[in-house]
């Protein structure tokens, strides 16, 4: 009888494991499929970049300037409450900002990436407009134009992140 019964208690305890490691694999299978795939700039690919300064020319140019330079008095709100488009080259603060963070604020806003709800910008949100590669290439195209010094720190900032 007791031989009976540890062998059932035993196979109890097995079919609770499995079952504890089946969940514990579906949660994980779930939680991955929810994060967005790793976002990483590729300045030195020559076929993203092209790509990248056509959608920038026809996206950001307008706003940012032809040459990266961004609009005038960016750092102070206008009459509209708003900030200016800042510059994207080595003069503003776009590559103080690692990739997943540049790529956030392109797809979803400035408001929506920084979690600020009453946060107002003339920055749309592309996530419908323009794909994940467009957006990636893009602010690619941007990180090629930066100088060698500004590149290197911006890779070292990606550096913490797994890259």
């Amino acid at each position: 009888m007791a031989v009976a019964w540890t062998s059932r208690v035993a196979a109890g305890l097995a079919a609770a494991v499995l079952a504890a490691v089946a969940a514990g694999a579906y949660l994980w299978w779930r939680a991955e499929r929810a994060l967005p795939p790793e976002v990483r700039l590729r300045p030195d690919d020559p076929a993203v970049t092209a790509l990248g300064q056509r959608v920038y020319a026809a996206q950001c140019a307008a706003c940012h300037g032809a040459r990266l330079e961004g609009q005038p008095a960016w750092r102070e709100r206008g009459p509209d409450g708003m900030l200016p488009a800042p510059p994207h080259d080595a003069s503003g603060h776009t590559w103080h900002h690692p990739d997943e963070v540049l790529f956030r604020i392109t797809k979803h806003g400035v408001a929506k990436a920084a979690n600020l709800k009453d946060y107002v910008s003339a920055m749309p949100a592309y996530e419908g407009g323009l794909s994940d590669e467009e957006i990636v290439a893009a602010l690619s195209w941007i990180k090629a134009q930066w100088p060698a010094a500004i590149r290197a720190r911006h890779d070292e900032l990606n550096r913490p992140a797994g890259r």
